[in-house]
C-alpha cells in the first residue's frame, strides 16, 4: 500500500508544508518571515500572526506541486515540539483540523529528530548506525542514530547553541540580524587564523559557546569602530573558524568513542560553508563516510517533518486529537 503524508512545520519563523510519498519528497514549500529583521530577532507574536496568514496558501501550494489532492493523504504530520508555543499552536491546530476532516491519523514530530532524519531524504543516505552533528539557532547536539526512531543524544550544549554564537558575535560586530549567514559571507574573504579566540574546554561530548562570545566581546571592546570595519573579513573568518573547530573536535571525540564512522550534519548552521568544507576535509583525513544534506533541507523545512512522519507511520506512532504542542519537550 502506498503511503502519502502531508507535513506541516511552524516551530519558529518559517511556515512550511511538504508532501512525502513512500519516503520520497514530492513537494517542499517554505514561506519565510522578513518582519523580524528590524527587531534583531524573532518576535513570537508577530511570528504567530504570520503563520496564520501563510499556512493555508503554503499547504495549498504543497498539495498542488505534489500533483495530488487532499483525499490522497494517508496521514498528517506536524511539528509538535520544541519551538515558539504560539507558532507551534498554529501548525498543530491546522493539522488537527485537517486530520479530523479527512479522517486520517495524526503524527506528532519532534523538530530535532526531524533535523537528523533529513539525512534520509537524499538517494545517497547513511545506513544505521550513524552520528549526526545537529547545529541550529537553538540546539547543538551530537546524536547517535541507531535506527530511524531510535536516536540517542550523546552530547549537547550547556549554554548557547552554535547558531546563537554566530548571531550574537555578529551583533557585536554591528551586523544586522540574522548575522550568521553574514559572518559566513565575510569569512570567505578573510584569514581564519588572523585573530585567536577562546575555545572552552568542556568535559566529554558537551559544548559551550559562552566563553567564545565573551572572548570576542572583550577583544572588540578594546578596538575602535574603524578597526572593526577594516578587519571585518578577518574577524568573521576567525570567529567562524573557532566555532567550527569547537564542533569538529567534539565530533572526532564522538567517533573515537562510538567507533561509528558514518557522519552527518543537520540543522540551520549545517548550511555554513566553513562547517561543510571543514567536515568534508576532516572526513577525508579520518576515513569517514560523510553525508551533508542539501541546503533546502538544512534550515527549518517541512520535508524533514514529512520523512520523520513516514517512519512513524510505518511504526504506527500516531497521536490523538487531544495532543498539545510543547515549547521545550524532550525527545
Amino acid at each position: 500500500m502506498s503511503v502519502t503524508i502531508l507535513a506541516i512545520e511552524s516551530s519558529c519563523d518559517e511556515t512550511a508544508a511538504a508532501v512525502c510519498k513512500d519516503g520520497m519528497i514530492l513537494s517542499n514549500i517554505i514561506a519565510s518571515q522578513s518582519v523580524h529583521e528590524k527587531y534583531g530577532g524573532v518576535v513570537p507574536e508577530l511570528a504567530s500572526r504570520a503563520h496564520m496568514q501563510n499556512i493555508v496558501p503554503v499547504v495549498d501550494q504543497a498539495i498542488k506541486n505534489a500533483g495530488i489532492t487532499l483525499t490522497d493523504l494517508n496521514a498528517i504530520a506536524f511539528t509538535r515540539a520544541p519551538g515558539l508555543i504560539g507558532s507551534l499552536l498554529v501548525g498543530t491546530q491546522f493539522a488537527k483540523s485537517l486530520s479530523l476532516s479527512l479522517g486520517v491519523p495524526l503524527i506528532g514530530v519532534h523538530h530535532m529528530q526531524a533535523h537528523v532524519l533529513a539525512n534520509l531524504i537524499p538517494d545517497e543516505k547513511p545506513s544505521f548506525p550513524f552520528l549526526c552533528l545537529t547545529v541550529s539557532g537553538g540546539h547543538t547536539q551530537i546524536v547517535l542514530a541507531k535506527s530511524a526512531l531510535e536516536l540517542e543524544v550523546i552530547g549537547e550544549t550547556i549554554d548557547d547553541a552554535a547558531g546563537e554564537a554566530f548571531d550574537k558575535t555578529a551583533k557585536l560586530l554591528g551586523l544586522p540580524y540574522p548575522g550568521g549567514p553574514l559572518i559566513d559571507q565575510y569569512a570567505q574573504l578573510g584569514d581564519p587564523l588572523k585573530f585567536k579566540f577562546a575555545e572552552p574546554q568542556i568535559p566529554e561530548l558537551n559544548f559551550s559557546f559562552s566563553g567564545l562570545k565573551t572572548s570576542v566581546l572583550y577583544f572588540l571592546q578594546k578596538q575602535t569602530p574603524e578597526f572593526i570595519l577594516e578587519n571585518r573579513n578577518d574577524l568573521c573568518a576567525s570567529i567562524q573558524y573557532t566555532i567550527v573547530q569547537i564542533l569538529l573536535k567534539k565530533l572526532v571525540k564522538a567517533v573515537n568513542q562510538t567507533n561509528v564512522k558514518q557522519v552527518c550534519i543537520a540543522g540551520g548552521v549545517s548550511a555554513n560553508s566553513g562547517l561543510r568544507t571543514g567536515l568534508i576535509s576532516l572526513g577525508q583525513k579520518k576515513g569517514w563516510q560523510v553525508f551533508i544534506p542539501d541546503f533546502s533541507f538544512c534550515t527549518d523545512n517541512a520535508a524533514m517533518i514529512a520523512i520523520t512522519g513516514y517512519y512513524k507511520y510505518l511504526s504506527n506512532q500516531f497521536v490523538p486529537l487531544s495532543v498539545n504542542p510543547s515549547a521545550r519537550a524532550e525527545w
